[in-house]
C-alpha cells in the first residue's frame, strides 16, 4: 500500500491501491489509522485511485437506508470523482466542495487468482450393488480450485469486514469433503460402474463430481468452481471384503466368458451344419444328371444280356443247334436301338450347362464382418431382424459395400419381413 504523506488521522489526499502479494479480500486503510477509528474510513474527495488488472475495488457506504456499493474494475488510474461513483454521487454534495472526506470502507477483491484447497477423506465403506453385504473401504484425496467471477453474489454472502481466507477455505474444505464422500459413495449404483473399477475411472469421477457440486458452491459460498483433481481414489487391498469381492468378481467374469463362449461355439456349429448342407445340396445337383445316367445304364446293360438269350431262341422248333437268325436280326435292332439311347444320353450329358455358383454375402454391422453367406442364410438373417437394408453387403464380383437394400436380389428379402410386434 503506497499512501502520500506521513499521516495520523484520514482524509488527506491519498493513493489508493492493494501491493498485496496473495489475497482474496484486503481492506485498505490510511497509515496511522486505528481499527476502530472511524478516519480510516474518511476518504478525500479527488484522492487517486489505482485498481490492477484483475483486481477490483469495493467502496462500501454505509447510509441510512442501509449498505451500497461502488463497484471498481481494473485497469483503473484515476481521480475520485462523482463521474466514476454512480453511488458517490448522491453522497457528495455541493457542502463538500471537493475537499471534505465522505465516509467509505474501501475492500480490493482478487479476481484473477486460482484458490487451491486440498482435501482427503478417510476410508469410508463403499459398496457394489451386485455384492452388498461387503463393504469395502475407500479413501479420496486430491485438490479442488476456485476464484471468483461473480463478485456481487460473492459479497452479498461473505462479509467482507475482517474477512479470513484460510477460515473460508476450511468452510469450503468441510462442505466440499462431504458432498464428495456422498457421491462416490453412490457411484457404484448411479453410475453403474463396479467397485472394482474405481481406480480406472478417476477422470470420470472427477467431472461427476464438479458437475454435481458446482451449482452449490456458487449458490452458498459465491465461488466459481473451475476443478477437481483426484489425486486418489483408493481401495484397502487388504480388507478381507476387498479379496473376497474380487475373487467373486473374477469367478463372474470367469462365468460370462464360458457362458459367452459356449453360445459363440454353439452358433458356429450351426453355421458349419447349414454350409455343409448347403455344399451337399449343391453336390447333389451337379451330380443329379450322372446319377440319371447311371440308373439308365443299368437298365441297357440288363436288356443287352437279355438280347444274348434272345440270339438263341429257336423259331423253328427244331432240336437243331446253331444261331437262329430271326432272333439274331431282333437283337441286332434292339440292340442298335439301346445303342443310340446310350449315345444321346452322353450326348446331352456333355451339353448339360454346370449349375450356377453358389451366391456368398458378406455382412457389416457396427464396424465388424461377418459371412460368407448364402440367400438362405441371408433370407433367415432377414427374418429375424439380424440384417436389414440399411446393414452393407458384399459379394465377388462387386467394386465396394453396398446397401443391402440396394442389391438386386436380396432386395426383395425385405419385402416380405414383418414388422416389428405392437407393444403391450
Amino acid at each position: 500500500m503506497i499512501l502520500f504523506g506521513n499521516k495520523s488521522e484520514g482524509g488527506l489526499m491519498d493513493v489508493i491501491r492493494c501491493d498485496e502479494p496473495e489475497y482474496l479480500v484486503w481492506k485498505w486503510k490510511p497509515s496511522g489509522t486505528a481499527n476502530s477509528s472511524k478516519k480510516e474510513n474518511a476518504i478525500r474527495y479527488g484522492s487517486s485511485l489505482r485498481v490492477k488488472d484483475g483486481e477490483l475495488a469495493v467502496f462500501v457506504y454505509q447510509q441510512n437506508q442501509g449498505t451500497i456499493q461502488d463497484y471498481i474494475i481494473g485497469p483503473h488510474d484515476d481521480t475520485i470523482r462523482t463521474a466514476n461513483f454512480p453511488v458517490l454521487t448522491s453522497i457528495v454534495g455541493a457542502a463538500f466542495g471537493g475537499s471534505s472526506p465522505f465516509q467509505a470502507e474501501i475492500y480490493f477483491i482478487n479476481l484473477a487468482r486460482n484458490n487451491q484447497i486440498k482435501f482427503g477423506i478417510p476410508y469410508f465403506d463403499i459398496f457394489d450393488p451386485r455384492f452388498p453385504e461387503l463393504g469395502v473401504p475407500c479413501a479420496v484425496r486430491g485438490s479442488m480450485t476456485f476464484n471468483l467471477t461473480d463478485y456481487k453474489s460473492f459479497i452479498k454472502l461473505n462479509r467482507l469486514r475482517e474477512f479470513d481466507l484460510e477460515d473460508f477455505k476450511n468452510q469450503i474444505k468441510g462442505f466440499f469433503i462431504r458432498k464428495v464422500k456422498s457421491i462416490v459413495l453412490n457411484i457404484p449404483l448411479d453410475e453403474n460402474i463396479p467397485v472394482m473399477q474405481l481406480e480406472r475411472k478417476i477422470d470420470e469421477i472427477g467431472e461427476l463430481v464438479k458437475s454435481k457440486i458446482k451449482a452449490v458452491l456458487e449458490d452458498d459460498f459465491g465461488i466459481n468452481f473451475k476443478r477437481i483433481d483426484i489425486s486418489a481414489l483408493e481401495l484397502d487391498k487388504e480388507n478381507p471384503h476387498y479379496l473376497q469381492l474380487k475373487k467373486s468378481t473374477a469367478d463372474q467374469q470367469t462365468k460370462f466368458i464360458e457362458a459367452k463362449t459356449d453360445i459363440e461355439i454353439e452358433n458356429l456349429d450351426e453355421t458349419l451344419r447349414i454350409n455343409r448342407k448347403d455344399v451337399e445340396l449343391g453336390v447333389e445337383g451337379k451330380n443329379f444328371q450322372v446319377h440319371q445316367l447311371n440308373k439308365q445304364s443299368e437298365v441297357l446293360k440288363t436288356a443287352a444280356e437279355n438280347l444274348g438269350e434272345m440270339g438263341n431262341i429257336n423259331l423253328g422248333g427244331g432240336d437243331s443247334g446253331g444261331l437262329n437268325p430271326v432272333g439274331l436280326l431282333v437283337g441286332m435292332g434292339i440292340g442298335g436301338t439301346m445303342g443310340n439311347q446310350m449315345g444321346g444320353m452322353m450326348t446331352n450329358l456333355n451339353k448339360m450347362p454346370p449349375p450356377p455358383p453358389a451366391l456368398l454375402y458378406y455382412i457389416s454391422s457396427n464396424g465388424q464382418q461377418s459371412g460368407p453367406y448364402n440367400l438362405e442364410q441371408i433370407k433367415q438373417l432377414a427374418q429375424n431382424g439380424q440384417l436389414t437394408k440399411n446393414h452393407y453387403a458384399w459379394k465377388e464380383g462387386m467394386t465396394g459395400w453396398e446397401l443391402a437394400g440396394n442389391i438386386t436380389e436380396l432386395a426383395n428379402l425385405f419385402s416380405n419381413v414383418p414388422p416389428p410386434p405392437p407393444g403391450v
